[in-house]
């Protein structure tokens, strides 16, 4: 690997932990303040059904854990298993599009109309 790609390897995973710090707050804050405010489960997905803001919020949320969690598993791989080169990436892809997917579809299943 080119020290071009680990740096912005390790530029990505410190950004996205960074963005993911924001989002674990603020789903955290939300959450606390709904349950203490009475609300069930139905009457907050009530709420967010329809939400653009909700679902981008969201869906930023998925893609900062998708692309975290990639490079988070491609280091494991690389370290713990020896994988190398291409399949390296492609795994480190495929998992990355994988938890995108798999995210998205549950960002759609709470917010979607």
């Amino acid at each position: 690997m080119s020290a071009r790609h680990a740096a912005r390897l390790w530029a990505a995973q410190r950004l996205t932990a960074a963005v993911l710090a924001v989002c674990v707050a603020v789903h955290l804050v939300t959450i606390i303040y709904a349950v203490r405010g009475g609300l069930s489960a139905g009457e907050i997905l009530g709420r967010t059904r329809g939400s653009y803001g909700w679902g981008a919020f969201y869906a930023t949320f998925v893609l900062a854990a998708a692309v975290h969690g990639a490079i988070g598993l491609r280091t494991i791989a690389h370290e713990w298993l020896g994988i190398e080169g291409d399949l390296l990436e492609l795994g480190m892809t495929v998992a990355g599009v994988a938890l995108t997917i798999l995210g998205l579809r549950a960002v759609f299943a709470v917010v979607g109309a």
